[in-house]
């Protein structure tokens, strides 16, 4: 699951971690520390299969063009089925994409109330999320968030998590022209869990309209 997440990084730190050739459609980033679903977030991907990667704003929510009106519009694809699914498998093949975040929320429960933790790199460096995107009915682009098994530390608060890709992977995942699954399965790697910390916030997170700094401050301790 990966429904909230924060990106504070300003353009130079997200360009310097991507380490790949990067035009900016928007290089004054706000920082913004609640990131919810439906709304607009930041991406690199390439516009077509022979353009420049770009950091542009895409639609949170993944409506393919030819669905229907009363299509599902998900946030999020499980790893398990993207290359499968026929609501997916297009865009896997064809339209894939990165989405920075410095990291995101998951809820634990705890005495009976769901306690929200703040998942990170040990490292303070941007993540680079991999998701998928289309083209929605309106003509706008929407996308999906692709989500893994928990793995290390993260396990301690949820089951899933965003796949967060190693730094070797950002190329291999945004080249249009790796459209072979089983190529892309050999070569495409998740960010050593190792790398990932966490710890409690303030349950103010909850309201998408919170969106300052002390989301992501830890809790003192009880």
């Amino acid at each position: 699951m990966c429904g909230r997440f924060a990106l504070y990084s300003p353009y130079p730190s997200l360009a310097a971690s991507l380490r790949l050739p990067l035009e900016a459609a928007e290089a004054d980033l706000v920082p913004r520390y609640n990131v919810a679903p439906g709304t607009w977030i930041s991406a690199v991907r390439r516009l077509d299969d022979e353009g420049p990667l770009v950091l542009d704003a895409v639609w949170w929510g993944y409506h393919p063009h030819w669905a229907g009106d009363d299509a599902p519009e998900p946030i999020n694809a499980r790893v398990e089925n993207v290359a499968t699914s026929k609501y997916f498998r297009g865009a896997f093949t064809h339209k894939r994409c990165l989405v920075p975040a410095n990291g995101w929320f998951e809820w634990t429960p705890v005495d009976g109330k769901k306690q929200p933790h703040f998942l990170t790199r040990e490292d303070g460096e941007p993540l680079w999320l991999a998701g998928i995107w289309s083209e929605r009915p309106d003509g706008k682009p929407g996308c999906a968030i692709l989500t893994e098994p928990a793995r290390g530390v993260a396990k301690q608060v949820h089951d899933r998590m965003p796949l967060a890709l190693d730094a070797d992977s950002l190329a291999p995942w945004l080249d249009s022209s790796l459209t072979d699954r089983e190529t892309m399965r050999q070569i495409i790697r998740h960010l050593d869990p190792r790398e990932i910390t966490h710890w409690p916030v303030s349950t103010r997170v909850n309201t998408p309209a919170h969106d300052d700094e002390s989301l992501i401050a830890s809790l003192p301790p009880r």
